[in-house]
């Protein structure tokens, strides 16, 4: 046999047993993942992805009277420490923006100096003013000692000159009198001016001070020890460097208190009517999935707003976890898992394992060596399981992925009755509240492993 025909015959050999596996030799069973219907309690829960954040924290504010003396309703945050350092008492945190300060405070020091010129200004006036007075009230002094001398020489006078001598005195007299008044009166005047012009400047060096004192707090300290935690914005974004620290709410940074922390998570305007304050919720931390703990529904909106990954709406619910934990930090990422209600005594299995066809709900049931598709009536369901309420039975097995030739395998079906029974029945169906020992016992209902 020559080498080439050798070569020959080892290939087709090798075509044939090729071709025997495919057609002879591969099992067409293939590996059949199963899960196993179960009874007992079933929780219908919410399931939300949230955010840490501290119950309480003490606020760092900025100046606290930049609206009203400056009239600046908003200052940018020039610089500040990074989010979620550790801090002193009386240590640096951020220096906010004093450009339009500093340009107020000159303004006021111009004012000022106006103030002090028209000081100046009105005690010249006045004196002038008081001095021409007095000179009028020597004169006239000086005049009516002149008329009464004319009076008392003229006794010898006929009658109508000594009268007419007499009304130039009396006239005289009045003039004085007149005068004296007119004076006391300006005199007050002037007193009273130069009061408001001082009272004036006084008001405005007190004002001045208060500004230089203003722009001193335009660098912000930590008022106790403690973590530094940004402010977020209505946009909901963190307040860096170029924040905007409004003066109706003067909060730079925050100091969170670590001991008491809350999830605060969004929940869709579907499952929102499910949750009610005190409910138990079982809270799970990304950073960290063996970490566990317990919470409670504190808060829950009454009014939902725009989810902004979506056109859905949301309600925002606040969830207090309930033991400590030096993990814990705020803006953790957490997993909330809201337990609403538990139904009693019912069977359920893994979502996975249900199918429908049309109007037709089935699930692939081993029947001895076989499969079978048999149709059910499912109820609620929670993120991983769904309830049977009827075609099945405790400990049935069922696949959860279709097997092979799967539209040739027998259908089961319910009978007309059975399916009108239990349709009646579902309507009744009432779930009740959780208590303690399901809090306990029923938070995660683990799904059913898969079994080959």
């Amino acid at each position: 046999m020559t080498r080439k025909k050798y070569i020959y015959l080892i290939a087709s050999a090798l075509l044939l047993a090729i071709i025997a596996y495919f057609f002879f030799g591969k099992n067409t069973t293939g590996t059949q993942i199963t899960a196993t219907v179960k009874k007992g309690n079933f929780p219908i829960e919410v399931t939300t992805t949230g955010e840490l954040m501290a119950k309480s924290s003490d606020k760092i504010l900025g100046p606290p009277a930049l609206g009203q003396l400056f009239r600046i309703w908003s200052v940018k945050i020039q610089d500040i420490i990074p989010d979620g350092t550790v801090v002193d008492s009386g240590q640096y945190v951020a220096q906010l923006d004093p450009s339009d300060v500093t340009n107020k405070i000159k303004d006021e020091e111009l004012n000022q100096e106006k103030l002090a010129t028209s000081i100046t200004k009105t005690s010249l006036d006045t004196s002038l003013e008081l001095r021409t007075l007095r000179d009028d009230l020597i004169n006239l002094t000086y005049s009516l000692e002149e008329k009464k001398i004319i009076l008392e020489q003229s006794k010898y006078e006929p009658p109508a000159t000594k009268r007419q001598v007499e009304m130039e005195l009396e006239k005289s007299e009045r003039t004085l009198d007149q005068t004296r008044k007119n004076y006391n009166l300006r005199f007050q005047k002037a007193v009273a001016n130069m009061q408001e012009v001082t009272t004036s400047f006084n008001q405005g060096q007190r004002k001045l001070e208060q500004m230089k004192e203003a722009l001193k707090n335009m660098k912000v300290f930590a008022p106790k020890a403690g973590m530094v935690n940004y402010r977020r914005g209505w946009d909901n974004t963190k307040m860096g460097i170029g924040g905007q620290v409004s003066m109706y709410d003067n909060i730079v940074a925050e100091l969170p208190d670590l001991r008491e922390m809350i999830s605060k998570t969004y929940v869709n305007e579907i499952d929102i009517s499910k949750v009610k304050v005190g409910q138990q919720v079982t809270v799970g931390i990304d950073a960290f999935p063996d970490k566990k703990f317990t919470g409670k529904v504190t808060e829950v909106a009454n009014i939902g707003e725009q989810n902004q990954s979506s056109n859905a709406k949301v309600y925002e619910v606040k969830i207090l976890v309930q033991e400590f934990d030096s993990i814990l930090r705020p803006a953790m990422t957490t997993k909330n898992v809201i337990l609403t209600s538990v139904i009693d005594n019912v069977l359920y299995l893994p979502i996975e394992s249900i199918f429908n066809n049309d109007s037709l709900v089935f699930v692939y049931k081993k029947d001895g060596g076989s499969v079978i598709r048999q149709q059910v009536i499912v109820g609620q369901s929670n993120e991983n399981e769904i309830i049977i309420q009827a075609g099945l039975q405790a400990q049935d097995i069922v696949l959860l992925v279709p097997p092979e030739k799967a539209d040739k395998l027998k259908t089961e079906l319910l009978p007309e009755e059975t399916i009108t029974k239990y349709k009646e029945k579902h309507a009744t169906v009432k779930s009740r509240k959780p208590s303690e020992k399901d809090s306990g016992k029923i938070q995660v209902v683990p799904p059913a492993k898969p079994k080959k």
